[in-house]
């Protein structure tokens, strides 16, 4: 059982990481100045690039969306995972390893290098595969796709393959890799006779099914000659990779559309994924050999943030009555989100990837268009099983129905559907009314304990991090207004934080204490300053944990703006001209303070009467020519 990870791997996984090479691996970043880096940001559609990396402080920022974050926030949102997956992904690939709370363990090393073993096992195949299909014997594979509408660019897209219909050709392909008979075992691309390990997929057309992050896990074959006895689908069985209750096919290549449009739509098979992509719906995925179940759900949450700000989740499903059953089974798992529900039946049956062959790309998108929310699929499923001709058959049709119209969550919605079902059924709204409130009685009282707390399953979830939440700052309500860049003092303060927090060494030599007394007016500055204070010079010396310190310490509404000062390009080509610009910005901050405390103790030298105090007039006589001194001293050094 895996506990929390320890504060300070945390914090070592985020120092040791370097963010530019886990971001290159999604975005093409160019350099943008010295030590920082800008690519078109993976959060928001943009032409110019607005997303900014700075590996030094271990941060990136867009500032067109304002996403910012470390290599471990950025792994979370890009791959959809948990905090704890982001930080062990992270944290094996650069070979640490991770100690847990309370006796918790990680990933067993073993385990690791065995899994990473399968998954070099499945790239190599899924290679060889698509190179298969484009062979002279995988004729009949390439007549099936171009038969439904498939081009060579689909295949690539999707990365479609063969398997060769002989008995050993990716066995032999894999052990000259260099895999063991052991190893290859463990992937289920192989059965096992009397005579050692044979192909498991031969003389089929190959779709390789890869997890979120785009790694491929397993795969899924379709048949494609007559004398194959095995069944039309073949997909690789459970393996330490591969558990089907939690694969998505196509998900690697929805997800960022899911997460964009707040849209999932499942389908039923690979063509139909396909189908969907190449006519526009682009958040298209199917299950695979198995039906939408909880770990597919907490799959969906993810990616829609489901979080009761809206995001809907669209069944297709065929319009017999299979297809009818697997909608009903879909809305039993209904309450489990907080997304909208519905469902996309074709009056004629026909599944994407036939619509698409029969009427084209729009008749794909229109049939996603005209979806029907789920729970109306339901009752009118439940009413079709009864005589609505006799009373007996509509009693019974409103005592089957009424629960689902209760479960309606939309309080507005639920009304209006109380009214519908007396109209299908011919009978009194009133009379309807009371039935859909008593099931909603008696769902409420079945859902929590005998003292009236709640029942299993009405906990509150983790927090997304998978670390301890913690509690809502106390400052969390302050507004701060954005700072106007036209203000000369706002614009100095800014760029004194900007050197500040990126070059932390500009402040040896005495530089701190002048740092630390100087006064910041705009109030989203005085914070991020005061922060800067708080953390202390000592954190100066690893910029991850400067900058990561300095983010802790401010209110939370100012986070990005910390990340927005860390990573802004400053105006420097080499390392020299850095140093001299953080100088000469720092020094103009230093004369402002001076400036300011000079007409202060001016002021108090105007109002005073030298005769009555003439040895507190020779003191503040002093202090000035001290202070004008400074002044003139920072001048010369800048």
């Amino acid at each position: 059982m895996a506990g929390l990870i320890k504060r300070e791997d945390i914090d070592e996984v985020r120092q040791r990481t370097d963010i530019k090479e886990v971001v290159d691996g999604y975005v093409t970043l160019k350099g943008a100045g010295l030590g920082t880096f800008k690519g078109l940001c993976p959060f928001h559609d943009e032409r110019s690039p607005s997303f900014t990396v700075r590996p030094q402080v271990g941060r990136y920022h867009c500032f067109g969306c304002g996403e910012d974050g470390d290599a471990i926030s950025f792994v979370q949102k890009m791959d959809h995972s948990s905090f704890h997956e982001a930080v062990e992904k992270l944290a094996a690939r650069i070979g640490y390893e991770l100690r847990y709370e309370d006796g918790g363990t990680g990933p067993n090393r073993e385990e690791v290098g065995k899994r990473q073993r399968l998954l070099d096992a499945h790239k190599i195949a899924d290679e060889f595969f698509r190179a298969q299909l484009l062979t002279a014997g995988a004729a009949e594979g390439r007549n099936f796709l171009h038969g439904r509408g498939f081009d060579r660019t689909a295949a690539e897209t999707f990365g479609v393959g063969y398997a060769p219909q002989g008995w050993d050709s990716l066995l032999k392909h894999l052990r000259g890799r260099g895999f063991t008979d052991a190893e290859l075992k463990l992937t289920g691309m192989f059965s096992e006779g009397n005579r050692g390990i044979y192909d498991r997929f031969r003389g089929r057309l190959i779709w390789p099914i890869r997890d979120i992050a785009g790694d491929t896990i397993g795969f899924g074959a379709r048949k494609l000659y007559e004398d194959d006895q095995g069944p039309k689908y073949l997909n690789t069985p459970e393996t330490i990779l591969y558990k089907k209750s939690q694969v998505l096919y196509g998900i690697d290549l929805a997800k960022r559309n899911i997460a964009k449009d707040r849209q999932l739509v499942v389908v039923e098979g690979y063509t139909d994924v396909m189908a969907c992509h190449l006519a526009g719906v682009g958040t298209a995925v199917a299950t695979c050999g198995t039906a939408f179940g909880t770990d597919h759900i907490k799959i969906a949450r993810r990616l829609l943030s489901d979080d009761g700000t809206g995001g809907e989740v669209i069944f297709t499903f065929d319009g017999d009555a299979a297809g009818q059953k697997a909608a009903l089974r879909a809305f039993e798992e209904d309450q489990r989100f907080v997304a909208q529900t519905y469902v996309a039946v074709e009056p004629t049956g026909a599944d994407p990837c036939d619509l698409r062959q029969l009427k084209g790309d729009a008749a794909v998108r229109d049939l996603i268009g005209t979806r029907r929310p789920l729970f109306e699929f339901a009752i009118r499923a439940s009413l079709k099983r009864h005589n609505l001709d006799t009373v007996e058959g509509r009693v019974a049709a409103l005592r089957e129905s009424a629960p689902v119209v209760a479960q309606i969550r939309d309080s507005g919605i639920r009304p209006a559907y109380v009214r519908e079902l007396a109209g299908w059924l011919g009978m009194p709204i009133e009379e309807v009314s009371r039935a859909v409130g008593s099931a909603a009685k008696r769902a409420a009282a079945s859902a929590t304990g005998p003292a009236g707390s709640p029942g299993a399953g009405h906990g509150t979830e983790p927090g997304r991090s998978g670390q301890p939440a913690a509690a809502p700052p106390s400052d969390a309500g302050i507004a701060f207004m954005r700072p106007d860049p036209r203000d000369p003092v706002a614009a100095m303060e800014r760029q004194a934080l900007e050197v500040v927090i990126q070059n932390a060494t500009v402040l040896g030599g005495g530089a701190w204490e002048r740092f630390e007394a100087s006064h910041f007016t705009t109030p989203a500055y005085a914070a991020v300053h005061t922060a800067v204070r708080a953390t202390g010079l000592a954190h100066a010396e690893d910029p991850v944990a400067w900058v990561e310190g300095i983010r802790q310490e401010v209110p939370e509404p100012l986070r990005g703006l910390v990340s927005e000062l860390a990573v802004v390009p400053l105006p420097a080509s080499t390392p020299e001209a850095l140093q001299r610009y953080c100088r000469d910005i720092l020094a103009r901050l230093f004369e402002l303070q001076i400036t300011r405390v000079k007409a202060d103790k001016m002021g108090q030298l105007q109002r005073l009467d030298a005769s009555a105090q003439p040895e507190e007039f020779q003191r503040l006589n002093r202090e000035l020519m001290e202070l004008e001194m400074q002044r003139r001293s920072l001048r010369m050094d800048s």
